[in-house]
This record gives structure tokens, sequence and C-alpha cells, in this order.
């Protein structure tokens, strides 16, 4: 016999990982938005207490793993902000998709594996409810010189 299923916010414990404090827009917007039965995101950079992790373009001065890894920093920093606006994790219904921006060299073809940086944590977090479609897209500069920014459409 199994015990009651573990919630998102177990799941984060389990990996090592809290939800952060929501990080201050860096222009005028708020971090997220729910109309109806849906939250948007705005895009998530990489900040870990108000600061960039890395800056700079994959495939040039930040490798794809350090871009993975800003990755889920953005996934961590957009499942604060889904938060923030609707309380407890468990009650997200599905993430519906998520939008990767990568700012990367022009011969830099990886995006997709840097944003499995964000598809694999929204897994691990929400398990079968955490299966989205999902974009990843090259450009060539993102705000403050952020290498990835994420964004989150999730049913509730």
């Amino acid at each position: 016999m199994t015990g009651p299923a573990l919630t998102p916010e177990e799941r984060l414990a389990d990996l090592g990982l809290q939800i952060p404090a929501v990080a201050a827009p860096v222009a005028a917007y708020v971090p997220a938005v729910r109309s109806g039965s849906h939250v948007f995101t705005s895009g998530q950079l990489p900040m870990v207490d108000g600061q960039l992790i890395r800056t700079g373009k994959v495939g040039g001065e930040v490798s794809a793993e350090e871009a993975y890894d800003c990755a889920r920093q953005c996934a961590l920093n957009a499942i604060a902000a889904v938060h923030a606006e609707i309380g407890e994790l468990s009650r997200v219904k599905r993430i519906v998709k998520v939008v990767v921006f990568v700012a990367s060299t022009p011969d830099f073809t990886g995006q997709p594996q840097v944003a499995n940086g964000v598809s694999e944590l929204l897994g691990e977090v929400f398990a079968e409810v955490g299966a989205h479609a999902r974009s990843a897209v090259g450009v060539a500069v993102l705000p403050l010189d952020a290498p990835v920014e994420v964004e989150l459409m999730v049913e509730v």
C-alpha cells in the first residue's frame, strides 16, 4: 500500500530546494497574472537574491551546462511567482506551456537541451501535471544580459 502523494512543495524539499522570494520586476510589470483558471508568469530570469547567477551568451561566455542550471533557476523563480499568486502549488492542475528564451551565439543550436533544465524540474516538482507544451527560442540578447528567460502558463 502506498502513502499519500507528495505535494509539489514536498517534492521541492526532497530535491533540496525551497520556493524563493518572488524576484522584483526589472521594469514596469508584475511577476504573474491570474486570468480565470490560468496563471501567466512574466519572463523570469536566473536570479538568486536579486542577482543574476550568470551573464552572457550561451555558446560563448556561458556553457550549455551552466545555461541548463540557469534555466532551472528561472523555473524555480517562475514557480515562486505562481505560488505567490495561488498559494498552495497543489492547486496547479497542469503546466500548460513553457517558453524558454536562450541568449546564444549565432552558431549555438542546443536551445532545446538548455530548456530541459526547466522541463525536467517541472516534471520533478509536479509529476504528470508538469508535462507541458514548450518552445525553446534562441535570441540575440535578454534583459540584464541574462543567458536564459522563462515564462510559464499554468492551469489552476
